[in-house]
């Protein structure tokens, strides 16, 4: 059987592809207003399996996954007091570089009394992929913001490693034009990170939940670490709050980000968390 990463064609011009998405509160009800692309990557239609104040958008890459130099820019606005939740319908691959840089960018700006909930499923990083991720979260005033990376090192359930390649991260998050939150990380296949303490610690799968808006009560983040066990790490730091988890299985990953949505959705936003279909797809 031939090597997953070497499944997509390496002829062609390399893909640069843009999506823009814009919401707004509509009396009550968020629509997704504003739509434009530019190659192979779509949203599809506004969906509201919970209610009209909180539109539902499936971001689409119809190729099914990026090589060595393909490019994905991704920006959505949120008007004030609109309500917007986005996910993938799957996983992301990134294949192996073949000479090139692959980067994804992703600018989210969500207006005063308006909340963000960018979920999307895991990444998959594949054997000598070479890999930039961008995004950069401007909130104004009171916004919410929850995001959510599952980042997977290799296929450890089909005996797939990463062992070689580079996978470089940087995000922000700014309130009102302040930095609150800057972190920057580079891993390398073949690098002291993946097995070190102070990095990956020897695991292949890394996820993280950021939730930038109000802080929770003591008692709540107490509850919140009993709920989730000792396989995660909370820190809460004013405004930021921060679930780490790190093991070799993303199905425990994914389970344990969504447990810890489920618990915090509801302290921030007040309504309870309402899992979509596509999850379980």
């Amino acid at each position: 059987m031939p090597d997953a990463s070497h499944s997509r064609p390496t002829s062609r011009s390399h893909w640069q592809a843009s999506l823009s998405l814009g919401f707004v509160n509509d009396a009550g009800t968020t629509r997704l207003t504003g739509r434009e692309h530019v190659g192979p990557l779509r949203v599809q239609k506004a969906l509201y399996p919970e209610h009209p104040s909180v539109c539902h958008a499936i971001i689409v890459h119809p190729p099914g996954g990026v090589v060595g130099g393909d490019q994905l820019d991704i920006a959505v606005r949120v008007g004030s007091a609109a309500s917007v939740f986005i996910s993938t319908p799957g996983a992301a691959k990134w294949y192996r570089a073949n000479g090139h840089v692959s980067r994804q960018s992703v600018r989210l700006d969500v207006a005063a009394g308006a909340s963000m909930e960018w979920l999307p499923q895991e990444t998959i990083f594949f054997n000598h992929a070479h890999v930039r991720l961008d995004s950069a979260i401007t909130l104004h005033g009171d916004a919410t913001y929850f995001g959510c990376d599952i980042l997977c090192f290799g296929r450890t359930a089909s005996g797939e490693t990463f062992n070689a390649g580079t996978i470089f991260q940087h995000s922000t998050i700014r309130r009102d034009g302040k930095l609150i939150w800057s972190e920057q990380g580079r891993i390398e296949g073949a690098g002291n990170g993946m097995h070190s303490p102070l990095g990956l610690a020897g695991k292949t799968v890394c996820a993280t939940l950021l939730v930038a808006g109000k802080s929770i009560t003591p008692t709540a983040l107490t509850a919140l670490r009993e709920t989730l066990g000792p396989q995660v790490g909370i820190t809460q730091m004013k405004t930021i709050l921060v679930v780490r988890h790190l093991s070799d299985s993303s199905e425990v990953a994914r389970e344990l980000m969504m447990r810890a949505w489920q618990a915090l959705r509801p302290l921030l936003l007040g309504r309870e968390a309402v899992v979509p279909r596509i999850w379980n797809t």
